[in-house]
């Protein structure tokens, strides 16, 4: 199979990448604009092509589907709802304008997509699970445009008969993930002994799922799923976010919990997350086969092994975007 991987450069998208080429042995084409969290180290020993380019290029990406492509992923977005309350401008221009470029491309050549969204499109739930049939409700910039990009996709099976899916993940953590995200943030912090800055009282909660679980959800979907439907890629481990951060302080060497600080929430800060996989277990046969106890233990491991790999990202972009999100809150 010959797949473009929109955003394959990026946290989710790269781990999907490697475990299509060395797993499957798919031909894979990353199609990616290398943002502050697109980066081509992620997809060492992939061996896959490379098209730098926005989603939003509608020549290009034409171009890009055009080329012989059996099927588009889709998980090129602005990911991450702290920087979306800082600068909505740019998740408008990639989930709504880029959504539509890719999912045009898809329609003028009879190209299957698999669109990846989020748990986040749902909102907040104080019990129980969301599953597909669930009211979509964004909350912030990031979860509100992804849902609207969700439904133009959709709009284009019922209008155009074009073959489309969506995933919606959990929480994804693991390897390649940018340290903006709670989890690297944490271990990061941590191992150079700076403070653990935790919104809130901590106690919102999260339904995590390792990110290798998150991209055979995603190939469960490409090679089983019916066109025009959407499914929950649920993971097994809820924890609170305090639960989470006191666990990296007990995986990383020389950490104490006297580094937690509890700060000033962030706005519209959804309290609860939780998505039920029932449909994708029922009809294509997954579950997730890593549970948080393990999948966090690899993480920690993987970022004491890997500072080659996040060294030279905690200067610049993101020690600005640090200090302008916890600078304050910190002092």
């Amino acid at each position: 199979m010959k797949l473009l991987v929109c955003g394959g450069a990026g946290f989710i998208g790269s781990n999907f990448v490697r475990q299509r080429v060395l797993e499957n042995g798919d031909e894979v084409v990353v199609y990616d604009k290398l943002t502050y969290a697109g980066r081509e180290e992620n997809l060492e020993g992939t061996g896959a092509k490379l098209i730098v380019a926005g989603i939003e290029d509608r020549e290009t990406m034409l171009a890009a589907v055009s080329d012989g492509i059996d099927a588009v992923v889709n998980f090129a977005a602005e990911t991450h709802v702290d920087r979306s309350i800082q600068e909505p401008d740019a998740f408008v221009k990639t989930h709504a304008l880029g959504t539509y470029s890719v999912v045009e491309a898809c329609r003028q050549t009879g190209v299957p997509l698999v669109q990846i969204s989020t748990d986040e499109v749902y909102g907040s739930i104080e019990e129980g699970s969301f599953t597909e049939e669930s009211p979509l409700e964004g909350n912030s910039p990031y979860s509100a445009t992804k849902a609207g990009g969700d439904m133009l996709v959709q709009s284009y099976f019922t209008t155009f008969g074009t073959d489309v899916k969506i995933c919606r993940g959990s929480n994804s953590y693991g390897p390649y993930q940018y340290p903006e995200k709670l989890i690297p943030l944490m271990i990061l912090n941590a191992l150079r002994g700076d403070k653990l800055p935790v919104y809130g009282d901590g106690l919102n909660v999260r339904n995590w799922l390792f990110v290798e679980d998150f991209a055979r959800g995603i190939s469960a979907v490409l090679e089983g799923g019916k066109a025009g439907e959407v499914y929950n890629v649920g993971g097994p481990s809820e924890a609170t976010n305090i639960e989470v951060v006191k666990r990296i302080v007990e995986l990383v060497p020389g950490a104490d919990e006297s580094l937690i600080t509890y700060v000033e929430d962030r706005p519209g800060h959804d309290r609860r997350y939780s998505l039920s996989a029932a449909k994708l277990k029922r009809e294509i046969g997954w579950e997730a086969q890593v549970q948080f106890d393990e999948g966090i233990e690899r993480t920690v491991a993987w970022y004491l092994d890997r500072k080659d790999w996040w060294e030279p990202l905690i200067d610049g972009d993101y020690r600005a975007y640090y200090e302008r999100q916890y600078g304050a809150r910190l002092a």
